[in-house]
């Protein structure tokens, strides 16, 4: 819900700056995203304050006599004040004339004199276009963007919205973050961008997408980015809207739409299991990815069934080259792979103690707990069938076991292996291999029967 801006609300430390700016002979104007934060009722993370009427030096001295402050941005103008355990960016206004190709294709120049109206053109969504002065309690609002949030709709503030290729990304993190439907001509322009995708910098790129990895309903992003037809980048997804699924097992429809519904199911089960936000990323790129192996391998039987055999292990490679094409971190990938491959593991039957030690150790570096929650999240997305935990019986015998956020310790160590003998050499990494898996099997469960086991095998083998 979209509310008024009570200065209350404001810390004092934003108002004192603003005040000594204006004493200075400027009007400092709150901008972009908090402004739009402040309206919603959300306390911002990030403070932008644009300053009229102050040419640069003075403005730099006045900041200057406040606190630590660095010019960081000088393409743009930009200062950052420290004050107050407060990270506060400072910009003067400016225009930005397109001079090439890609995000940073700019000549820009800084203008204190610049009209609040003209300055808020070269802002990207109308929602990011207001400007609120906290001293008179005044908010612009040139571009109805007040109206725009009210209605949660997306929309471009001008046509010099296609002069940055990131915007689109940024459409499709904002949609999901705030619930917002992308406008028909803001997704228009978007489409005209894709042309200049390929200039994006990999960091950029991976930024937007963990923005909306964090997003609190993330298929608005997702919907935004098959509306402005970037999801033509991703073939891996743009092949779930064409894959059909068994309507006994999957109500809700097509593939796309089961995976919107889990990314949703998988963000909401983030809070309600207080994952960590490292594991909140995880499960949800994991509920992205779970089913990128059906379009590769479902068909209709004889019987006139949809079927989708194997599309776990099938989903790998796709998965891996959709995080490749995100720029996902390696670290990420290395847990969501195994996250997507066993995601239909729990269907194999009742779980064991051998079976819940061996998809332990197969979900490595990832765990027992999070993919739980992902059969959780791909249960749930399946409207209007009811939400269940299918996986829980094998939760519970790993918690039993003590394996839940990592594999069962080994018993045969190196260090045990030179104590009984055995010389450091490529066989004692076999031996350590083979170790492993005899005590997954349950043939020794504690260091006297490790002991006898390895005499045994020792006598064989080596």
């Amino acid at each position: 819900m979209v509310k008024n801006i009570v200065n209350s609300k404001l810390p004092d430390v934003i108002l004192s700056v603003c005040s000594v700016l204006a004493e200075a002979g400027g009007q400092a104007w709150l901008v972009g995203g908090c402004v739009r934060d402040l309206l919603l009722g959300i306390v911002p993370k990030d403070w932008d304050i644009e300053v009229f009427g102050l040419e640069e030096k003075k403005l730099e001295s006045v900041l200057k006599a406040l606190g630590h402050c660095e010019h960081v941005g000088k393409q743009f103008g930009v200062r950052k004040l420290w004050l107050d355990k407060l990270e506060i960016d400072i910009a003067l206004p400016r225009k930005e004339i397109k001079t090439g190709q890609g995000h940073q294709g700019f000549d820009v120049q800084c203008d204190p004199h610049l009209a609040p109206e003209q300055a808020t053109l070269r802002r990207d969504f109308t929602i990011n276009a207001m400007m609120y002065d906290p001293l008179k309690k005044t908010l612009l609002d040139f571009h109805h963007g007040q109206q725009d949030l009210q209605h949660r709709k997306l929309k471009h503030v001008s046509s010099a919205f296609v002069e940055d290729p990131l915007r689109p990304l940024r459409a499709m993190q904002f949609a999901a973050r705030f619930a917002l439907a992308l406008d028909k001509d803001t997704a228009l322009l978007c489409e005209k961008l894709l042309v200049e995708a390929k200039t994006l910098p990999a960091s950029r790129i991976w930024d937007e997408w963990l923005k909306w990895a964090k997003a609190e309903q993330p298929s608005f992003g997702l919907k935004a980015l098959q509306d402005m037809g970037w999801d033509s980048l991703y073939p891996q997804l743009k092949a779930l809207q064409s894959c059909p699924q068994d309507a006994f097992w999957h109500p809700e429809g097509d593939v796309w739409i089961h995976t919107c519904l889990v990314v949703d199911e998988a963000r909401k089960l983030c809070s309600l299991r207080s994952l960590s936000e490292k594991d909140s990323i995880t499960l949800v790129f994991a509920a992205l990815c779970h089913d990128l192996g059906k379009p590769d391998v479902t068909f209709t039987n004889e019987e006139g069934k949809i079927c989708s055999p194997n599309h776990g292990k099938a989903g790998v490679k796709s998965s891996l080259d959709f995080l490749h094409a995100i720029s996902a971190p390696k670290g990420l990938v290395k847990k969501v792979k195994p996250l997507v491959c066993e995601h239909v593991a729990h269907f194999s039957g009742e779980p064991t103690t051998r079976a819940v030690k061996r998809l332990a150790k197969r979900l490595l570096p990832s765990n027992i707990k999070l993919w739980e929650i992902l059969t959780e999240a791909d249960s749930n997305g399946r409207h209007p069938a009811p939400p269940s935990r299918p996986a829980l019986v094998w939760l519970n015998l790993a918690e039993g076991l003590g394996i839940t956020l990592c594999e069962e310790p080994a018993i045969i160590t190196g260090k045990l292996l030179l104590e009984w003998g055995m010389k450091a050499s490529p066989a004692m990494g076999e031996m350590l291999r083979l170790a492993y898996e005899a005590q997954v099997e349950g043939e020794f469960a504690n260091k006297t029967s490790a002991y006898k086991w390895f005499c045994e095998v020792n006598h064989c083998k080596f």
